[in-house]
């Protein structure tokens, strides 16, 4: 007979969400995990996983505990399974059984081969109480990377744009016009556009942009390390003096040139009739890229969308008229969360099918 949840079971698990969100953009590859330990309905102890390759969430939570002849009365709320595997740090089941701890409340599976189940039957053959799925929809969206790459075997793909009030998402460029970008958003929006770069493992960008705006595609306005930074151009027409190489970090270019090189980046060379999305998505893949922001221009945007190939959509809608240009793409989706700020507006879109 299944182990059923308590009703204070979901209020100490949004504890272990909370915690959790901590360790965002810096616990790559791995997810990001909270833990709460409760005893006689008072939490005893908490912690949540701060960098990859450093002690999990159980163990910040179970060093924390002041009296560890407690822990044989407690129950550790954990938000992903405890893992079962030898990696980096030990096993968390084993740690869990070890201390004698008799009930588990786990968020959701953790589905990568190297878990997938294993840490429940571990733990549920020493005798403890397991119960799974408590605020499981919360628990998997927090590591929607992490579950996105285990199980579609690719990265979580996130669009992004801002647009003009009358749909434009640049004006049509010139020979001899400045370079630089067109700025539709404000000086938080673009904190905020930085604070999400830090937050994903890759940054995807077209070569017109490059040539267009010469971003650094970095996150100078928050902290944390830059994403890799990726281009795509068929021509290969970017300038070893572009801004995207003067910052601290990879730099991955797809490019149908197959003369082009750069120093100190990776080229792979793609077919020139198409840009070759599956292909792009399996070098990353293998690479162990998690996650990819898509921020331009237009044309892969659309490439994006047209394949149905991307799980969340970021979009700013400025007051600025252009008047004519760039059209901006068009994406249909589920509206999961609304902003305003003085120069635009963000809508976040979840793409249904994901």
């Amino acid at each position: 007979m299944p182990s059923i949840a308590h009703p204070d079971d979901m209020r100490y698990m949004q504890r272990c969400i909370e915690l959790a969100s901590k360790g965002a953009g810096f616990t790559r590859p791995n997810p990001v995990v909270g833990s709460v330990i409760v005893c006689n309905g008072k939490i005893i102890g908490e912690g949540y996983h701060q960098k990859a390759g450093t002690p999990h969430a159980e163990v910040h939570a179970i060093n924390s505990v002041a009296d560890r002849n407690q822990l044989k009365e407690s129950t550790i709320y954990v938000s992903l399974e405890p893992c079962s595997h030898f990696g980096k740090t030990p096993p968390c089941a084993d740690l869990i059984i070890e201390c004698g701890i008799r009930r588990v409340v786990a968020g959701t599976t953790d589905t990568s081969a190297k878990v997938a189940g294993k840490g429940f039957e571990k733990m549920r053959g020493a005798g403890i109480e397991v119960v799974t799925g408590v605020e499981e929809v919360a628990c998997r969206s927090i590591n929607r990377r992490f579950f996105t790459f285990h199980e579609k075997k690719r990265p979580l793909i996130v669009l992004k744009w801002a647009e003009s009030a009358d749909g434009y998402i640049d004006i049509i460029r010139k020979p001899g016009d400045p370079v630089g970008p067109n700025w539709i958003t404000g000086p938080t929006e673009r904190v905020l556009v930085h604070r999400w770069r830090a937050e994903e493992d890759a940054i995807l960008v077209g070569g017109a942009t490059v040539r267009a705006d010469n971003p650094a595609l970095d996150v100078r306005f928050w902290s944390g390390g830059n994403p890799i930074r990726i281009i795509v151009s068929k021509s290969g027409n970017i300038s070893p003096e572009a801004g995207v190489f003067n910052t601290t970090g990879e730099v991955m270019i797809f490019t149908a040139d197959k003369n082009f090189a750069i120093t100190d980046s990776q080229v792979y060379n793609i077919t020139d009739d198409k840009i070759p999305l599956n292909e792009i998505l399996s070098h990353l893949y293998n690479a162990s890229v998690q996650s990819v922001i898509i921020e331009g221009g237009a044309s892969i945007l659309n490439c994006f969308i047209a394949a149905g190939l991307w799980d969340e959509a970021r979009v700013f809608k400025g007051k600025c008229l252009f008047g004519s240009g760039v059209r901006a793409p068009v994406v249909n989706g589920e509206i999961i969360a609304e902003h305003s700020f003085d120069k635009s507006s963000l809508s976040i879109l979840s793409h249904e099918s994901s």
